[in-house]
């Protein structure tokens, strides 16, 4: 039997986040000003990162630039279509365009996932190894380590759509959510998933879990070794490893409570989807900017030269 006669819907509805029109026109403003300011913040990041010479010798914020990247390329698959749908009494997605949005979603994430991860043993080298740690974090290292988090990012999301795109879809066609999302797609599936079940627990609930616990095992050693040199030096580090400690819980706390049990179903599972795909993105600018005092006199700079451009134009 072939793809078309195995699936006969073409489309799946959204629930979204109420059913009350006067929350949804509040919902449309604030989430628009939200994805609005996620654009705005991170954009700045990358275009900090990418024209400031000062900030090149620095590895940190090369990682930094590509995290602020994949924030607006996460928030814009999911924010853009919800805010619209904002405005909609039915709520639709076409079948292709959900497998397309959970592709995304999972590649995205997944390199996330993989970039924190390069960050926080790039803080491990910076404070525990500063004599070194231009050497050792060179350019080449650098970007090895983007294109590996991509590279990660791209095979879990293909070890489960892989799978998941040749399911047949019959009916019922709704999704209790803002966006598609693997758990709540499989479970309209006219098939047994069991298997494909146990692979998304295992690939994104375990996946993050671990990697969530790795990454504070490694700023404990961190601030474990910095406090055996010297006191001084470990209120450095905590002011410096707060920031990354911060982005860790927003983006992998809710990731584990979707993923860990993704098919027995929670109220604030949706609203879990908006911290990850809307607050996260938007809180990463305000967390790495307000507290970083190179990233303000980067961002003062490129002001002044865009100022001084304009004048002698």
């Amino acid at each position: 039997m072939d793809r078309k006669n195995s699936s006969m819907i073409s489309e799946f509805v959204l629930l979204g986040l109420t059913s009350s029109w006067k929350l949804e026109i509040f919902f449309f403003c604030i989430f628009l000003v939200a994805y609005a300011a996620i654009m705005a913040g991170n954009l700045l990041i990358v275009l900090t990162v990418t024209f400031d010479s000062q900030l090149h010798s620095i590895p940190m914020y090369f990682l930094l630039g590509n995290l602020s990247f994949l924030d607006m390329s996460l928030s814009t698959i999911t924010t853009p279509k919800m805010v619209t749908d904002f405005l909609r009494e039915t709520k639709t997605i076409s079948l292709w365009g959900c497998m397309t949005q959970m592709f995304f979603l999972h590649f995205l994430g997944g390199s996330e996932m993989t970039l924190l991860i390069v960050m926080a043993v790039d803080r491990y080298i910076a404070i525990c190894k500063p004599l070194h740690y231009t050497a050792i974090m060179n350019h080449r290292v650098l970007v090895g380590s983007v294109l590996l988090s991509w590279a990660v990012g791209f095979v879990h999301t293909m070890s489960q759509m892989v799978f998941t795109v040749t399911l047949p879809f019959c009916g019922p066609n709704v999704v209790d959510d803002i966006f598609c999302d693997l758990p709540l797609v499989l479970k309209l599936a006219c098939t047994e998933t069991y298997v494909l079940e146990l692979l998304v627990i295992a690939d994104s609930g375990l996946l993050s879990f671990i990697c969530f616990i790795l990454l504070l095992i490694s700023y404990t050693i961190i601030l474990v070794t910095v406090r055996s040199r010297s006191s001084a030096g470990l209120s450095k580090a905590l002011s410096t490893l707060s920031a990354h400690i911060t982005v860790v819980t927003l983006f992998f706390g809710p990731c584990i409570f979707i993923y860990i049990w993704p098919f027995s179903s929670f109220s604030v599972d949706k609203f879990l989807s908006v911290f990850y795909s809307v607050i996260t993105p938007l809180l990463n600018p305000v967390i790495y900017t307000l507290r970083n005092q190179e990233m303000k006199s980067a961002m003062s700079r490129l002001r002044t030269r865009h100022v001084s451009s304009r004048q002698t134009s």
